[in-house]
Parts: structure tokens; sequence; C-alpha cells
């Protein structure tokens, strides 16, 4: 992609989804005035779109379409139901936008790569918002891995243990519904922490699953799920994700290796040690240190979902690769091997079967 340049000196965004996690973008753009200018803000609710657009700049629309239409636009951000990632993220591609799209991507493999083969038409740039990459702990970890400080990397265990009530679900009709919503706990809620365990353990190769719905009503989707996934490097990852674990605990990525280990709790780093290379390990018996401390100065979120400084982490990120000053560091084919192992799971879960990865 060639470094392109913008009419107004700096891109113009369109916000697709005036809702919760819209409006949490909408902040973070406000924050960055001095890289972007919001353009257009769309929602099938006219007065949402009014609202967040009077909050944060930009003209309310219905459509995208007609936004499309009106302004200038050089990067529409998708925020709207999961199921309708798809259609506007790929509504913009053929217009020829660069797109970022609320995790995650899509609901299926399928639809993800129908979003692939648009973007690779239209020759520009697609991120997915996998915030928790550019958590502090996060990257340390993975610079550890990267480095060999953790040795061979043979398990991990990502934990969801959440709590949703009632009338979280009942607050939306698209809310447990497998069109929309994709799934539960682990599309849902659970989508980040598994995509942590993929960027510390690699390729998922297969994966057994169990799922439920077990604390609640009038939903479609699990919200309960458990399974074990396989790794092309032979590492074994444990997934246990839930919103009936009341009154809600936290979100913890476990990394373990042959010469380190690290705990990421709620993105704080609760627990890490790496040893060096060309320093010796400790040839001694353990299984008693204590996973409460060591965890450097990261910043801990006070909610999993994490509605934090990272989304402005991962906006830079984008509009710097959009410069041609670094390489995009969350692509579409990055999400997509985190949806196979939530879709994989749920047809593990159906048929009883342990489920191979493409």
């Amino acid at each position: 992609m060639s470094v392109p340049s913008f009419a107004l000196g700096v891109p113009s965004f369109a916000l697709v989804g005036a809702g919760v996690i819209g409006r949490h973008h909408g902040s973070v753009m406000s924050r960055l005035t001095d890289r972007l200018r919001l353009t257009a803000v769309i929602d099938v609710v006219a007065s949402r779109a009014e609202e967040l657009a009077e909050a944060r700049g930009g003209r309310p629309f219905t459509s995208l379409t007609d936004a499309l239409s009106n302004e200038q636009i050089d990067v529409v951000v998708v925020c709207t139901p999961t199921g309708h990632h798809g259609t506007v993220a790929i509504e913009a591609l053929e217009a020829g936008k660069h797109v970022i799209i609320e995790k995650p991507a899509e609901i299926t493999v399928e639809k993800t790569d129908e979003i692939i083969r648009a973007r690779d038409k239209a020759g520009t740039l697609v991120t997915v918002i996998s915030q928790h990459r550019f958590d502090p702990s996060t990257e340390k970890t993975l610079a550890a891995i990267g480095a060999g400080e953790f040795g061979r990397v043979s398990s991990g265990i990502a934990a969801i243990d959440w709590w949703r009530g009632q009338s979280y679900y009942d607050s939306g009709d698209w809310r447990g519904t497998w069109e929309l919503d994709g799934g539960g706990a682990l599309m849902n809620q659970g989508v980040h922490t598994v995509d942590l365990l993929v960027a510390a353990l690699g390729r998922p190769v297969e994966i057994f699953a169990y799922a439920g719905t077990l604390a609640h009503e009038r939903i479609e989707v699990e919200d309960v799920a458990v399974g074990v996934v396989r790794f092309e490097s032979g590492a074994l990852g444990v997934l246990h994700a839930t919103t009936s674990a009341y009154p809600g605990l936290s979100a913890r990525l476990q990394v373990h290796g042959d010469r380190g280990s690290a705990v990421i709790d709620n993105d704080q780093l609760a627990f890490f040690h790496a040893t060096p290379a060309g320093e010796d390990i400790e040839e001694r018996l353990m299984g008693t240190t204590r996973v409460t401390s060591g965890g450097g100065d990261e910043t801990a979120s006070s909610n999993p979902g994490a509605l934090s400084d990272a989304h402005r982490r991962q906006y830079l990120n984008f509009l710097d690769a959009l410069a041609g000053n670094d390489r995009l560091r969350v692509d579409l084919e990055t999400n997509r091997q985190s949806i196979a192992v939530i879709t994989g799971a749920y047809e593990s879960a159906r048929t009883g079967r342990p489920v191979r990865l493409g």
C-alpha cells in the first residue's frame, strides 16, 4: 500500500454504531484530534447518531451509504453488533476505504474470509481491535517468549470468570443470539483472552470442548464453555469462559515454559519469571511460588472487558501503519485464528468430537 495523502491533512473517520463500544471509540478519537478527524457518525437509531456526533464531532447519518455519498471519508470504524460487521466492513472496502473493526471480525471463519477477500481486492488496511496485545503486560510476556526466555512454551490457560445478569441479555434483542452475537461467554466475552492465548502459544490446530447454558434464560448461546486446545508447536491450552461466575471475577492468562512463566490477571502482570539466555535454571522442586507479586507497574483494569487506554495505543499503531511508518500489528488473519478456536469449540460441543482447525 502506498502512503496516502488526505484531503484534510489527516485521515477522515466515519464511526458506524453509536452504542456502548461506539461511544468508547468516539472518546478515543477525541483524544487523537491531531492525528484524525471524525467526520461522520452512523447509527440506525438517528437519535443515538445525533447524540454521539454532538459530543465528538462529525455529521450524523442513519446509513453508511449516505455518509459515503455526502462526506470525504478515509477510514470506517465498525462498532455494530458482531453479526453485522462483515456487511459494513465489505461496503466500506468496496468503496476503497480503510477499516477498523471492533472485536471479533465476524461470527464465523467463512464470513471473516469474505472480509479478507474484500480487503485484498481493495488493497487497503484492515485492523481488528485486539487492544490487550498493546497492554504493557502482554508486550512484556510476548517479548520474553520471542527472546526464548520462557524456553519451550508448553502450556497455557485462558480463563474468563465473569458475571452477566439476566438484565444484560434482556437489554438488546441481538444479545445472546447466534445470528448477531455469534456466541456467548467465549465469542462475546472471551475472545480477547483467547486471542492472547493464541498470541502466546502460536497456531492452534485442534480443539475439544463442552458448552452449556446453565444460569440464564431467553438466550440461545452458552454461558459456560470449557475446552482443550492443541497448538502446532505441541503446546496445550485450556479454555474456561463463563458469564455465570457471580459476582464476577477476572480475565486471566497463564503461560508456562521450561525456563519461565507469566500470569496476566485483569491486564496486570500478576507474576513474571524469565530466564535470560546464557543463564541456567534452578534444578529444584518448585510448586509453592505465590502468584501475587512480581507484576511491575502495569495498570490494571477494573473491568476485564478492558475499555482502557490500550484502544488508543492500537489506534496509534493503525495510524502509523496508514502513514507507512509502522507495520500493522493486528490484521484479519490474526483475529481469524481466535475465531477459528471459538467456532471450533462450538462445533466440538455440538458434535462431541475433537475439531481440526484449518
